[in-house]
């Protein structure tokens, strides 16, 4: 002190204070960008595995539909022989009665991210929101398919069984190739021929039994109210793709 060396001193230690301080911060700013690109590249992953999942959801829910489609149409041809005796026909009746026996559920891929938490890893606010409703949306659809499931595992195909028409639906099934949707792997192909019941007048039968009539109004109602909650879904789906889209970019 009596040198006049305090004022030195303390300026080097505020000197060695500020580098240690810089030192930290720059070491700081570092490790946090080198999260941030990890982070940023663990997003991309995830974009592109939703990206992924989303189009083949959109494809199985297009089949779905198209399917459900056919079943209204054929329903509807359906109480139009029962209300019209004159236009029955046995291989058309057949035919449409095949495809009202079909049970086209959505069974879509549910990613975990919102579970997990790697739903924090996507930057864009509404994509979050979108994925966080994204199961819920999918309930909307799956309880109307759910309604048909339970009535055609517990009226309708007992009551074709009973009345020995099972035979002609699933023969007809392997002629037309309508199991092929139900192949795990597209292009599969498996034939068999069961040939028709020999029974006589089974279409008039069924034609003319209430049973068979509310289960064909059901079917044309539930297939039609599902397909309407699809199109809902459907609009989500692709502003769910184009928005992953965007952020890939």
């Amino acid at each position: 002190m009596s040198k006049n060396k305090t004022t030195k001193y303390f300026k080097y230690a505020i000197g060695e204070i500020v580098l240690v301080v810089l030192g930290i911060l720059i070491a700081l700013q570092i490790n946090n960008w080198n999260e941030d690109r990890k982070e940023r590249a663990q997003e991309q992953e995830l974009l592109l595995q939703l990206q992924s999942e989303f189009q083949s959801n959109l494809e199985q829910l297009d089949q779905k539909t198209a399917m459900r489609d056919q079943m209204t149409d054929a329903a509807l041809t359906l109480l139009h022989n029962i209300d019209h005796p004159e236009t029955r026909d046995a291989d058309s009746i057949t035919k449409h009665i095949g495809l009202t026996a079909v049970n086209p559920t959505f069974d879509p891929i549910i990613n975990d991210i919102n579970s997990s938490g790697r739903i924090q890893l996507l930057q864009n606010i509404d994509l979050k929101e979108r994925l966080a409703r994204w199961t819920s949306e999918v309930i909307q659809v799956t309880e109307e398919e759910q309604a048909w499931v339970f009535i055609r595992g517990n009226e309708y195909l007992p009551m074709l069984s009973q009345k020995g028409f099972m035979r002609n639906v699933l023969n007809r099934y392997w002629k037309d190739n309508v199991l092929a949707a139900f192949h795990l792997d597209e292009g599969t192909k498996t034939e068999i021929d069961l040939g028709n019941s020999k029974k006589e007048n089974v279409i008039s039968s069924i034609l003319d039994d209430p049973l068979f009539e509310s289960s064909i109004a059901q079917c044309a109602t539930y297939a039609k109210l599902t397909n309407s909650q699809a199109v809902s879904l459907r609009h989500r789906i692709v502003e769910i793709l184009e928005i992953i889209k965007q952020e890939l970019k």
